[in-house]
């Protein structure tokens, strides 16, 4: 259960970090009320998440992916160049996700 919690954090993140691209600066009502329930739920997710989950491994696999699904959409969807020095990155945070859990923690 924690791990579907987590990722219905991870996924209202990466749809409130979307939404805020649209909001041009909060100008935009519709965007912006999607940034704020995005996080709303995502904050709210990871808090129950972490009743069973140690912090350091919810937030790496809150953080590593949710950083890694942006870079993707940001290349595939929003016209963001994927250079190698992007792609390089991305691999390192999932590398970082994975070396963090396997140090265990659960």
């Amino acid at each position: 259960m924690a791990y579907a919690l987590l990722g219905g954090a991870i996924l209202a993140e990466v749809l409130g970090t979307t939404s805020m691209k649209y909001s041009e600066g909060f100008t935009r009502l519709w965007p912006s009320l999607g940034t704020a329930v995005g996080y709303l739920i995502a904050f709210a997710f990871l808090a129950q998440t972490l009743k069973t989950l140690s912090v350091g491994t919810a937030y790496a696999i809150w953080s590593g992916v949710g950083t890694a699904a942006i870079a993707g959409i940001g290349m595939v969807f929003l016209g963001e160049a994927a250079t190698a020095a992007k792609l390089i990155g991305v691999v390192l945070v999932i590398a970082g996700v994975v070396v963090l859990n396997l140090g265990g923690g659960h």
